[in-house]
């Protein structure tokens, strides 16, 4: 009966004239970076776009989830503490109030066999697993994990929050539905893009103040904002800064969350002539960062200085700003043998707001000394399958996601999605040595300075960093704060 009556009450919004009940449902409309053609029912795969993890997110229960910081925070799991100082050995504490929606309680079982699973399937989820040995970790009773790591690894918290979505033990059929999950919605329609959740009123959380949220994808971001300017969604994730300003002028709210986004520029260091050093700080001061920063983000964010994950609790600051340097670039280009000038292909992409126009300016700026680069715009819907890892030179997307992820998934050496080609002994060597710090303050410490001889040694350009603009029409709140993988939990969401 109930979704019976959800049914009808979206048809009702679609038609006019249509009586409103005497007891309506309250529903937010969201519009998610995303594409529906690429779109997955498996939650430990490959999660291809934001719209996805929002799916998973509302459906399922996570182990732990990123706090304002970056730091771990409990989800599902409220402890996890190391069993001997060799940090090899985890203790995972469960919550014992969580149900799945068909009614089972949610079991260390459960928990084991989904992280089992993602394991599986690394080639597919970057490894999100490597960090673990799930052969040799169990559970030993419903509400606890014992967690075995492969090294001496501290930041078990940390490696808990990529997307462990937790599903009951035995499920496989991802083909055409989700899974029962124990999180804070349950998905009642969907189609080829959009799809309608129902509030699950047994979820062990903060009770969702809406009862449908209705998720849709979207690629172009100027579209995700235009479904809002035109009251056809409540809430875009990521638009244009020139939407966001056209919405707030309309008595739109803007929601900024600084540090969200970077459009790094990817020099492949096994390339010629990117895996000249010489080259790569060429490149680096030639860049002017300023204009960058003012014509892709509008100003709205601040000067990149080639660290990558500058929200990471980790990562160095108050660092001296990198300024242009013309005359310097010109020397080193010449003193690697280049100074007639090099003819490259830069990658690009619409996929977010901004990335065609970075490559276009750096193009520009790059032409003073000598880099003579042609742009190709490529479909955004393949370009993190066709482009990413595998051109030498392109402008890529990070997301605000934590340091320790971007070492597994972008600064593992021979993984596919490598993609600076980044392969130093000595520094894989002293990351594994921080990894095995427990002190957290020697441990961030040691992070840090890996972090600042990865800017100066390694493949990445980063000149800005972005706020992250959504759009929400008046009356919406509960939009989170949080960036990377945390902006996809919208459970409190409402429209008022």
């Amino acid at each position: 009966m109930k979704r019976l009556l959800i049914a009808g009450l979206l048809l009702c919004g679609a038609l006019a004239g249509c009586t409103t009940p005497v007891e309506p449902v309250d529903t937010v409309r969201y519009v998610a970076p995303g594409s529906g053609t690429a779109a997955t029912n498996d939650p430990h795969g490959t999660l291809p776009a934001e719209s996805d993890i929002v799916r998973m997110a509302l459906t399922y229960d996570v182990l732990t989830v990123p706090g304002e910081d970056g730091a771990p925070l409990p989800r599902l799991a409220t402890s996890w503490t190391a069993d001997d100082p060799s940090l090899t050995r985890w203790t995972v504490r469960l919550r014992e109030d969580a149900v799945f929606a068909d009614g089972r309680p949610v079991r260390a079982a459960d928990a084991l066999f989904s992280l089992r699973r993602m394991g599986e399937k690394s080639a597919e989820n970057f490894g999100r697993m490597s960090m673990f040995d799930l052969d040799a970790s169990s559970a030993p009773d419903a509400s606890t994990l014992s967690l075995v790591t492969r090294v001496p690894y501290a930041e078990v918290g940390t490696a808990l929050m990529g997307a462990t979505f937790v599903v009951p033990e035995g499920s496989e059929d991802f083909t055409s539905r989700l899974a029962p999950g124990s999180g804070p919605f349950r998905p009642v329609r969907a189609d080829a893009q959009t799809t309608v959740f129902e509030r699950n009123d047994s979820w062990w959380g903060p009770r969702p103040p809406s009862r449908v949220i209705e998720l849709r994808a979207v690629a172009d971001p100027q579209a995700r904002a235009q479904a809002v300017l035109s009251g056809e969604a409540d809430l875009a994730g990521s638009v244009p800064p020139t939407a966001a300003d056209q919405g707030a002028s309309a008595g739109m709210t803007v929601v900024r969350k600084p540090g969200a986004t970077t459009y790094p520029l990817v020099m492949r260091t096994d390339t010629p002539p990117f895996s000249d050093k010489r080259v790569r700080e060429a490149i680096r001061l030639a860049v002017d960062r300023r204009q960058l920063l003012d014509a892709v983000f509008l100003g709205k964010g601040e000067l990149g200085n080639d660290v990558l994950t500058p929200t990471d609790p980790s990562s160095p600051r108050d660092l001296p700003q990198i300024e242009r340097d013309l005359p310097r670039a010109r020397e080193l280009m010449a003193q690697a043998g280049l100074a007639g000038g090099i003819d490259v292909v830069l990658h690009a992409t619409t996929a977010y707001p901004g990335m065609d126009t970075s490559a276009t300016l750096l193009a520009q700026q790059l032409a003073e000394i000598g880099v003579r680069a042609s742009i190709e715009i490529e479909p955004p819907d393949t370009y993190f399958s066709a482009v990413y890892g595998n051109e030498p030179f392109y402008v890529s997307f990070l997301g605000g996601i934590p340091f320790l992820d971007v070492v597994r998934v972008a600064l593992t050496p021979g993984s596919p999605t490598n993609e600076t080609a980044w392969a130093d002994p000595s520094w894989n060597a002293d990351l594994m040595a921080a990894l095995a710090e427990a002190d957290d303050d020697r441990r961030r410490a040691e992070l840090a300075a890996l972090q600042l001889r990865l800017r100066d040694e390694g493949g990445y350009l980063v000149w800005g960093v972005g706020d992250r603009l959504d759009l929400a029409a008046p009356g919406v709140t509960g939009v989170s704060s949080a960036i990377g993988f945390g902006a996809g939990f919208i459970d409190q969401l409402r429209r008022g």
